[in-house]
């Protein structure tokens, strides 16, 4: 069956987890089930908690619903035979999600999911990046905070640097101003997950450590390891690790290697987070070092668990990239985002990019927000998720 003729455009898969829930309540209030806008069902493994779901979020009583479980291969492969696009919310995704990546690539079938799981991606690239470009199927990982604001940030980043100063800057910093808001329990239990792979497979420990895992074949320059905190005297700041930099860093390369090294084969990145100066940013930074041993605490956050809808509109985050040219000349590019990032803005993310799936001429493939949306998605988010992108100086 070609897409064209598919029942439904986007079909939200997981849509009775707390961030599935979320995606479901936004296309629900900004496209409705409109003509003019894309038709779109909520899928998960229990009618009755779809059911519970849709009146919850005040859905249509026609909201169209789909019973599938992620251990069926048929209830998957028809699921995705049925729409142009799956947006998947039901992680670990090295846990639940072999079967419906597999299911997209045989279908043909889009894809955009919320993985900042390394290891797994680099597995799935090794077993389908072919295959999905055979059949058409765009399978489009890291479609959440982890990695749209980064991936599409230093994108946009050096196309300013090209039009300011007539090529690619091969060096570019990712600092992380401010944020408010909370880690999605998702993100800790696809951690925990990790760990544990990796305990059995000590290899893990290669692929996570590796920031060009996710573009095989192609190894670059060393790259900082933005693990230990430094003064970095031009921001008059000290900076400190970021929880998210070990996948955010292998999105950008990948999308680097994907669309042929635009960023040049020698291009630097690293993402850390700014503290303030003088001692107390010393020790802030030392803090969040030492924090970065065990990011979650004591008592992680669950899958299915989230902050209340208040603090999610409360929550922000604010992102500065430094394009450090050869000749000490720099530029300041800012991503900043409404939303706690990893649910209010995340949520507003994957769908915008499953939307964005609906009109790309993109081939087929395992890629990434920027390598198959780019600028297209840049502008669907400013247009609609309350996302700003411009030039600092």
């Amino acid at each position: 069956m070609s897409k064209d003729s598919r029942e439904f455009d986007i079909i939200i898969y997981g849509a009775t987890g707390y961030t599935g829930r979320l995606v479901a309540e936004y296309l629900d209030q900004h496209y409705g089930q409109r003509d003019d806008g894309p038709k779109w069902a909520m899928a998960g493994r229990s009618i009755e908690k779809l059911e519970a779901v849709r009146d919850e979020i005040g859905a249509p009583a026609d909201t169209p619903l789909v019973v599938a479980d992620a251990d069926n291969m048929e209830d998957l492969d028809m699921m995705c035979a049925r729409t142009k696009v799956v947006l998947t919310t039901v992680g670990p995704y090295q846990l639940y999600g072999d079967n419906l990546v597999a299911a997209c690539v045989k279908t043909g079938t889009d894809y955009a999911d919320l993985c900042g799981e390394p290891a797994w991606m680099a597995e799935k690239i090794a077993e389908h990046h072919e295959a999905a470009k055979a059949s058409g199927a765009r399978i489009c990982f890291s479609s959440g905070f982890d990695s749209i604001p980064f991936d599409l940030g230093v994108m946009m980043t050096q196309k300013a640097a090209k039009e300011k100063f007539g090529k690619p800057a091969p060096k570019i910093r990712g600092r992380v101003r401010a944020m408010a808001g909370t880690f999605s329990g998702g993100t800790a239990a696809s951690l925990g997950a990790t760990m544990k792979a990796a305990a059995r497979k000590p290899a893990i420990l290669n692929v996570l450590r590796d920031p060009f895992a996710l573009a095989p074949g192609f190894d670059g320059p060393s790259q900082p390891s933005g693990m230990m905190p430094a003064f970095e005297k031009d921001l008059d700041k000290w900076a400190a690790p970021f929880v998210m930099a070990p996948i955010n860093t292998k999105n950008v390369h990948r999308t680097n290697f994907l669309l042929g090294h635009p960023y040049g084969e020698d291009f630097v990145y690293d993402e850390m987070m700014l503290t303030s100066p003088g001692e107390a940013g010393k020790a802030a930074a030392n803090a969040v070092a030492e924090m970065m041993k065990n990011p979650f605490g004591a008592k992680p956050p669950k899958p299915g668990e989230g902050p209340s809808k208040e603090e999610r509109e409360n929550g922000h985050y604010d992102v500065l990239f430094v394009a450090d040219m050869p000749d000490g000349e720099s530029l300041h590019y800012g991503v900043k985002g409404k939303y706690d990032p990893g649910y209010g803005s995340t949520s507003r993310m994957i769908s915008e990019t499953g939307i964005a799936l609906l009109s790309s001429d993109a081939e087929g493939g395992i890629g990434t927000p920027g390598s198959f949306l780019g600028e297209a998605l840049v502008d669907r988010l400013q247009e609609h998720a309350d996302l700003s992108f411009a030039v600092e100086n």
